[in-house]
């Protein structure tokens, strides 16, 4: 007769199964943890430890740890630079698909309008009047928001599948302009596009195509003027009326939410900060031609924030550093640049369908503040002997004598 018994595997199972939820239970308990830790931190608190965060963000050139160096292959402050670039780009990519849930494959149009806007008004091939670099960056916003209404107007009645094809169709448009407009130079492009004034302790010019430090130090002081003013407007009216779009635009229609105002200020926010960075870009690289723009690179944007995890500012901050860093690194790699995003976009799915940092599911309007405030007002329970030691005892009118009275007319 077999010493092994059917009860006895079957036993052997659930206790395996039960030692990996306990760690899972562990690991998520360390998690809540650590959130309601930072939770209950005062805003100036939080704000002192953000600081160090962005002195060391802005000191990660400078340091060049050895560990994550993209040297000798690729100049580590470029390499900086393009990760924050990305991140922008994702933090733009992620108002339209993160906070108002439409899925846009066609956002490297509205980088290319950008890019396009500086090299037309700086470049020394363009036949336009010249003006300064920094003018060109509020009206790279400007062009694009218009060229996102102007999509949005009457394409935003669609959703799904259909939006996705629609803005698909527009990253391609953008291009093909760029090749068969005479003006737009197609693959010949632009070179010698303005840059930022300003020289070094030599007199040479600080910002430059070789030198990523300055451009970095810029786009990151970009990068946290731009996350300031979308976490406020997050917690303002638009940023709720976004999310419940993004949950359930039905719904949301039905409470009287104006859905498609909404969804077009959601569209003309991204694309300003899509024109934006893409100005940035043109202005480090000094050339812009139609090859910039294809539709591989929309769908890495894409990736950034999906990665990083949708609705969430830093989560998409990271995403996009993380697909802008990885090929730099791995050199080697890069050709498989697109098969190894799509193995870890597979494995997000199975694992993490929320992204690495997904959004929290809360109350976004002062969500610290009514849980400090609802502790504060929490009071200790009564003991059942009586009042607490040191209380005054109940008037004679108070609501012992009023209980007891009710108390003799239901007897």
């Amino acid at each position: 007769m077999s010493n092994h018994s059917p009860l006895g595997s079957v036993g052997a199972t659930q206790t395996a199964i039960g030692e990996e939820l306990a760690d899972v239970t562990k690991k998520h308990k360390r998690t809540a943890a650590l959130r309601q830790w930072w939770n209950d931190r005062s805003r100036l608190q939080q704000w002192l430890m953000l600081l160090v965060v962005v002195a060391l963000a802005y000191l990660l050139p400078v340091i060049n740890p050895p560990l994550i160096t993209t040297e000798p292959a690729n100049d580590f402050a470029i390499s900086c630079f393009n990760m924050a670039l990305y991140a922008l780009v994702a933090l733009g990519l992620n108002v339209v698909v993160g906070q108002a849930g439409l899925l846009d494959l066609g956002y490297i149009g509205f980088f290319a309008v950008g890019a396009y806007v500086a090299a037309l008004w700086t470049s020394s091939d363009s036949t336009f009047v010249h003006i300064p670099y920094l003018a060109t960056l509020p009206l790279a916003m400007i062009v694009t928001v218009v060229f996102g209404i102007a999509l949005g107007l009457p394409t935003l009645r669609l959703r799904g599948d259909y939006l996705a094809i629609v803005t698909l169709g527009f990253g391609e448009i953008i291009r093909l302009l760029a090749t068969i407009i005479p003006g737009l130079k197609g693959n010949t492009g632009f070179q010698n596009l303005g840059r930022p004034p300003g020289t070094n302790a030599d007199g040479e010019a600080l910002f430059t195509a070789s030198n990523g430090l300055p451009w970095y130090w810029l786009v990151v002081t970009i990068i946290i003027i731009v996350a300031v003013l979308l976490g406020n407007l997050e917690r303002s009216r638009v940023g709720r009326a976004w999310i419940a779009i993004r949950e359930d635009e039905d719904a949301a229609e039905i409470m009287g939410v104006p859905t498609f105002n909404f969804k077009l200020a959601a569209f003309g926010t991204g694309a300003a900060i899509g024109g934006l960075a893409g100005a940035l870009m043109g202005g480090q690289v000094g050339f812009v031609n139609n090859q910039k723009f294809d539709v591989p690179t929309s769908i890495l944007f894409l990736a950034a924030v999906v990665l990083g995890g949708r609705g969430n500012k830093v989560g998409v901050i990271l995403g996009g550093a993380i697909v802008a860093y990885i090929p730099l690194r791995f050199t080697e790699l890069a050709a498989y640049k697109y098969l190894i995003f799509g193995i870890v976009l597979v494995l997000l799915m199975i694992f993490r369908p929320q992204g690495l940092f997904p959004a929290k599911a809360h109350l976004l309007t002062y969500g610290s503040r009514i849980r400090r405030w609802v502790k504060k007002e929490q009071a200790p329970a009564q003991p059942e002997g009586g009042p607490p030691p040191g209380s005054a005892p109940p008037a004679p009118g108070g609501s012992t004598a009023q209980s007891t009275r009710r108390a003799r007319k239901e007897t």
